[in-house]
């Protein structure tokens, strides 16, 4: 199950940041894929198709809610798919998926950046989850390019009570074909992808909470 919910405003100025930052991973992803694989056929790239898009997108009356999901594709075919065995290492912290599920964990995978609005809108809820269900894990992934910035940005915004990381080789959010934050999936203890969010949530719904109590 893919679900899309949408919350919260945004300055024009915050939303033409969002979506510079957007481009400049699809940059980022396509320079990597060209050294691995033969250049296309078409003389249109992939990405030239992707800045018409998101073009259009800021032409939208509503440009300034950039999480509505304009043309942005669910990948629905995740959900249900064994997650991606992502390994993270950020100095001397390191996170695995499958040391979560050696434990018999439920997390709860959220990518985020310090230039996604949403992204601060959210991680109130997701906090309160954590102290609420201590038997789950909520893993905040951050691919931002920044180190000494996303420290920074923790301690600015006082996040803490999760488990966060940030993947400055950005492979994890590429593995689960994840550009535009935030994003969330739902990951049981076997592995299995039960259900992906896009966009900002309130994490603290008696739906959201009624589900992982009986996952």
């Amino acid at each position: 199950m893919t679900e899309r919910i949408s919350g919260g405003t945004s300055t024009v100025s915050q939303t033409l940041h969002y979506y510079k930052n957007v481009l400049r991973l699809l940059s980022h992803r396509r320079s990597q894929h060209r050294q691995t694989s033969k250049p296309p056929i078409s003389n249109r790239s992939p990405l030239h198709a992707t800045r018409c898009t998101l073009f259009l997108c800021l032409l939208s009356p509503v440009f300034y809610l950039p999480l509505l999901g304009c043309n942005r594709t669910s990948h629905p075919a995740q959900v249900g798919e064994r997650a991606p065995a992502i390994v993270i290492r950020d100095g001397a912290q390191t996170v695995s998926l499958r040391q979560y599920q050696s434990q018999g964990k439920v997390v709860v995978l959220n990518f985020w950046a310090s230039w996604c609005p949403p992204c601060l809108e959210e991680f109130p809820s997701l906090i309160e989850l954590q102290r609420r269900m201590p038997n789950i894990v909520v893993l905040a992934v951050s691919f931002d390019t920044d180190a000494n910035a996303y420290r920074q940005y923790l301690i600015d915004n006082h996040i803490a009570g999760i488990t966060t990381i940030l993947d400055l080789s950005q492979r994890s959010n590429t593995a689960f074909d994840t550009t535009r934050p935030p994003e969330t999936y739902i990951i049981d203890r076997n592995g299995i992808i039960r259900r992906k969010f896009i966009g900002a949530q309130d994490w603290t719904t008696p739906e959201i909470v009624n589900y992982l109590q009986n996952l």
